[in-house]
């Protein structure tokens, strides 16, 4: 497991110069001004909050007799990886709209199932399958969940954690309610190098092509390109997702999901 050292390293270092930067990156998942979205809360997740217990119960949620994620077509499913053992769904509401619905599938054989459902948020103008800097959508498409980390520490997160009270502290012309929303993050790998932090602001495709989507805690209404689930469910994903299962995010509209 990875944690951050924020003492005197070579990452400290290039992060400390790049304090700018980092502001813009860090743009991409929040800021305030847009309009209040559906209220943020668990939508019956299938384990208790926070870390589960020692033993993982079996999964509850129903099949997916069709051997594919519900609501999820033929174009999207087939990114991903075989070997792709734990999916993250974003069913966004509509194309233009900020709210969206966040469920956890694990897969047994051929068999995906549900372990846990809440209501969340994307980009407050809604969706792109084209995300340029700036435009206030989250992109749509299969990508890979392989960093997370925050300015709270997470010694039990399956997925390499960084650990950094600097580097994800949200700027404080963001308001009261944004506070908390990098207390953890997953970072989504959309124009950035897996298996560096999330708050390393390298971006392989050219800064126009935006950068900085991660999921983090909800804080109510849309995003400048992040999704967002309540603390909770972020809790539970950081726990639950493992490395050796090459989690995804299938992320997008409805009506983009399903084409």
């Amino acid at each position: 497991m990875r944690t951050g050292d924020v003492n005197g390293t070579a990452r400290s270092r290039v992060l400390g110069a790049a304090c700018g930067v980092l502001l813009m990156f860090l743009s991409a998942c929040g800021g305030s001004g847009a309009e209040p979205g559906r209220s943020p809360g668990a939508r019956a997740p299938t384990r208790a909050a926070g870390p589960p217990a020692g033993v993982a119960e079996p999964p509850v949620g129903g099949p997916d007799t069709a051997g594919r994620l519900p609501g999820v077509g033929e174009r999207l499913y087939a990114g991903i990886p075989a070997d792709t053992g734990q999916a993250v769904v974003v069913y966004g509401d509509a194309e233009d709209s900020p709210d969206s619905e966040v469920v956890f599938y694990e897969r047994e054989g051929s068999v995906w199932y549900e372990a846990g459902r809440w209501w969340g948020h994307n980009g407050r103008a809604g969706w792109t399958t084209d995300h340029h800097e700036g435009d206030l959508r989250t992109p749509v498409g299969v990508f890979t969940l392989t960093d997370a980390g925050g300015v709270l520490d997470y010694p039990r997160s399956g997925l390499p954690y960084d650990h950094n009270t600097v580097s994800y502290r949200v700027p404080k012309g963001w308001g009261e309610k944004h506070r908390n929303d990098f207390d953890h993050v997953i970072a989504i790998d959309y124009n950035r190098i897996p298996g560096t932090p999330p708050s390393d602001p390298t971006r392989p495709e050219g800064q126009k092509k935006g950068g900085g989507i991660w999921m983090h805690v909800d804080h109510g209404d849309g995003t400048s390109g992040c999704v967002t689930l309540p603390e909770d469910g972020l809790d539970y994903l950081l726990y639950t997702l493992e490395p050796e299962r090459r989690p995804v995010v299938v992320m997008g509209d409805r009506e983009n999901l399903e084409s």
